[in-house]
């Protein structure tokens, strides 16, 4: 077991990006869904580092080595007013946990929140993973029970997308 002194978080590079999707992979197996991972160094590079980065990473590395990440990007709320600070994903290898790691994770992530003057920080988590629940009510975070989360995948998007000219051409016919 390593020296907490030998734990440290820094930004992420491009350099980082097979490291990044290693993790990823890691997470996907953790949440039940290995299969579920579509993501590639390339799009990582374009998405995260390309001209208009859509997220941003932190790694954390145990003597130098990578043992965990967040994944996280900004949001805006309306009635706040700002913008807010959301975090994607956190994972820390299950050899690492234990150790502080993921709440020095978070820790950084309140503190870029603090910096940017976001209005909140939120998250989902997977109502089965009991471990990491526990975890964020220890630190002092509250599940929102009133908001359902929605999601369209890439086939409901572009079926949504489609549904305006398919009734535009229905009209027209019509007509």
């Amino acid at each position: 077991m390593s020296k907490p002194s030998d734990f440290a978080i820094r930004s992420a590079t491009d350099a980082d990006v097979t490291v990044i999707l290693d993790l990823i992979r890691q997470l996907a197996e953790y949440e039940r869904a290995p299969n579920d991972v579509v993501a590639t160094e390339e799009l990582l590079r374009e998405n995260l580092f390309g001209a208009h980065p859509a997220a941003e990473v932190l790694l954390g590395e145990e003597a130098g080595a990578a043992v965990g990440f967040a994944l996280f990007f900004h949001n805006f709320s309306t009635w706040i007013g700002r913008r807010g600070l959301y975090l994607e994903d956190l994972f820390v290898q299950p050899d690492a946990r234990g150790q502080g790691y993921g709440r020095a994770l978070l820790v950084r992530l309140a503190e870029i929140a603090q910096e940017r003057d976001c209005g909140r920080m939120e998250w989902a988590v997977l109502d089965w993973n009991d471990p990491a629940i526990q975890f964020y009510r220890k630190i002092g975070a509250k599940p929102n029970e009133e908001w359902t989360i929605f999601r369209l995948t890439r086939d409901g998007i572009s079926e949504l997308a489609a549904a305006p000219k398919r009734r535009q051409r229905a009209t027209s016919r019509e007509r």
